[in-house]
């Protein structure tokens, strides 16, 4: 089986258990370039909506992948920057619907949801996970960095029109950094955010990998359960080591296809390789860091890999 352009995985998700991605824009294409990303600093910096890619050249990998067997939990449109900037997105989900009964999850920044063609896109997906970090205009920028077009208090209010007419599920997710976000009084900020919005789950988290700023830092474990406890959310803030798969056979380039999108530690790394039955997990770690196309980033304690 060739390698998928836009299929990936499945991953392991701290949220949704075992994910099959599909990424349907490119590479660090977003219209924020948010201080924690895992995939570093947005290159392509955009707000307008455009098809990327052809509806049925994603649809027609995820119908091959269907012909296998292997195990997932939810199909999640996430992509490596924001799902929603695809302009085919209405399209797609559209003809997902058609090949599984799977849930259908869509991962996005929220900016967008005011927009009424997106909420009419996103309305037969089974959850959105809308993420919201900033209270007001000015952590919004310190935090999210936007694009020029975009300003909080219409990204706010279209999460909260969307929140009150969406059917399925709504995830909100809020990403802590210590010394940022984390203090007593962004707490009462988020608290009354979150009044004002129609949503199922909280999940409270803290980058665990590698942040595009390298000023970012977590927020320990006690204080982010402190704070899950006060906003009523969920921690979500430790790391899961199973669940990764390829299909690629050559064991090396295996690593470079999921970290192409989705970043891996060491640990990640050396459990994924036990369970395709390599031992020698040294040899793979090594040539890693010898390859000019990784970025090997120390964070945390322990090493994290990234494609370039």
């Amino acid at each position: 089986m060739n390698e998928y352009q836009y299929i990936y995985g499945p991953v392991p998700s701290r949220r949704l258990g075992i994910s099959l991605g599909i990424s349907p824009i490119p590479k660090k294409t977003c219209n924020y370039s948010c201080i924690y990303c895992q995939l570093g600093r947005t290159d392509h910096l955009t707000n307008a909506r455009q098809l990327f890619y052809p509806v049925v050249e994603i649809i027609d990998e995820l119908k091959d992948f269907l012909k296998t067997t292997i195990p997932f939990d939810v199909i999640t449109i996430v992509g490596e920057g924001e799902p929603t900037l695809y302009l085919g997105l209405g399209e797609l989900i559209h003809q997902i619907r058609k090949l599984t009964t799977k849930p259908l999850a869509v991962i996005t920044n929220g900016a967008l949801l005011y927009d009424p063609t997106l909420q009419e896109e996103l309305a037969s997906a089974d959850i959105i996970l809308p993420t919201l970090d900033a209270w007001d205009e000015t952590s919004f920028k310190k935090i999210n960095r936007p694009h020029g077009a975009l300003n909080y208090s219409r990204v706010i209010n279209g999460i909260q029109s969307f929140s009150k007419e969406y059917q399925g599920q709504i995830w909100i997710e809020i990403m802590l950094m210590a010394g940022i976000n984390d203090d007593d009084q962004a707490l009462i900020q988020y608290k009354a955010m979150l009044k004002k919005l129609k949503f199922d789950k909280l999940y409270i988290n803290t980058p665990i990998r590698p942040p595009a700023e390298a000023n970012v830092k977590p927020v320990e474990h006690k204080r982010i359960n402190q704070i899950a406890g006060y906003l009523g959310g969920i921690s979500i803030d430790l790391l899961e080591s199973e669940g990764f798969h390829s299909e690629i056979k050559d064991d090396y380039e295996a690593i470079l296809s999921i970290i192409k999108r989705h970043p891996m530690n060491q640990f990640e790394i050396e459990g994924f390789l036990k369970a395709r039955g390599l031992n020698n997990v040294d040899e793979i770690l090594d040539r890693l860091k010898q390859d000019n196309a990784v970025e090997v980033i120390h964070y945390k304690g322990y090493n994290s890999y990234r494609l370039n």
